[in-house]
């Protein structure tokens, strides 16, 4: 009989308040956006005051205007994230029935719509305020990974997104009908990858260690775009190796399609992350070949 590890016994909630008929539930989730938010912003922060760390000894911004651009970026976050997941994952379900789009405590968020969304607002924020945008994309490339990190221990806590069905000594068996309906002939517990801890490591520890060293110990904020190239890259990277093995959204999965490929490539084919995440690396690579480019330039000789 195969190995594997049985999910723990973790509830989605953090804690849970009754008042008569009512109950307010904090779930795990929330809290690691709120985390993940208010580690960004600090590190931004301190990013800002590190004035040598930026070209000609500046940083883009007063340390003290993060936090009006904080408010711009929850904003893009909150209804990037969402309508990304309702036009990109469940558009039929949410046309049928456009009022489940606010209830946003359901879950629901897709993170290259909550990308746009932060680009967008960022844009808009840095043009009406006379702030140049590459230095702070590369401010909030640093800042981001923690909150990935968070975001993807969430997931796993909530039981969610897990990977396909496998049978390596750290598979785990997760709870509920879908997640435990493995392969015709499948031998042992219907364990998977915990991809949503292979997320996890390389969005989050990796990459975040990456961009921390980059920032603060390679000068690479000298060279604007070029954090920002190693974050699109980076995690586009990431995302599209484990979605090889993370279990595809439900939508997409039909009998003729088990694999729920969104792009047939011959045999094979792509999932909507894979597909979403080309633009990212292609953005991130020529973000960081623009940033050497022009380090080149200056360089006399």
């Amino acid at each position: 009989m195969q190995a594997a590890l049985v999910f723990p016994d973790l509830a989605p909630e953090v804690f849970t308040i009754t008042v008569g008929s009512y109950a307010f539930s904090l779930r795990w989730y929330a809290l690691a956006y709120m985390a993940g938010l208010v580690i960004g912003w600090r590190l931004v922060v301190a990013l800002m005051r590190a004035a040598p760390l930026w070209p000609e000894g500046r940083a883009p911004m007063a340390p003290g205007a993060v936090e009006d651009l904080l408010t711009w970026v929850i904003l893009g976050v909150i209804v990037g994230g969402r309508l990304g997941f309702v036009l990109l994952y469940q558009p039929a379900h949410y046309l049928a029935n456009p009022l489940d789009i606010l209830r946003l405590w359901e879950g629901g968020m897709a993170f290259h719509g909550g990308l746009a969304g932060v680009a967008l607002a960022g844009i808009l924020w840095c043009r009406r305020h006379r702030v140049a945008a590459l230095g702070v994309a590369d401010a909030f490339a640093v800042a981001t990974p923690p909150g990935l990190l968070l975001g993807r221990l969430a997931n796993f806590v909530n039981a969610e997104l897990w990977g396909r069905p496998s049978s390596l000594p750290w598979a785990v068996v997760f709870p509920g009908e879908r997640a435990g309906t493995c392969p015709e002939g499948w031998a042992g517990p219907c364990a998977r990858h915990p991809s949503q801890l292979y997320e996890a490591g390389l969005e989050g520890l990796v990459l975040g260690a990456l961009l921390l060293w980059l920032a603060w110990g390679a000068g690479g904020l000298r060279r604007p775009g070029l954090a920002t190239g190693v974050f699109l890259l980076g995690y586009g990277l990431a995302r599209f190796l484990v979605e090889f093995v993370r279990a595809a959204d439900a939508q997409f999965v039909t009998a003729a399609n088990p694999m729920g490929h969104v792009l047939r490539l011959g045999p094979g084919g792509l999932s909507m992350g894979q597909l979403l995440s080309l633009p990212l690396i292609a953005a991130g690579l020529v973000l960081v070949l623009r940033a050497r480019a022009r380090a080149r330039a200056r360089t006399p000789g």
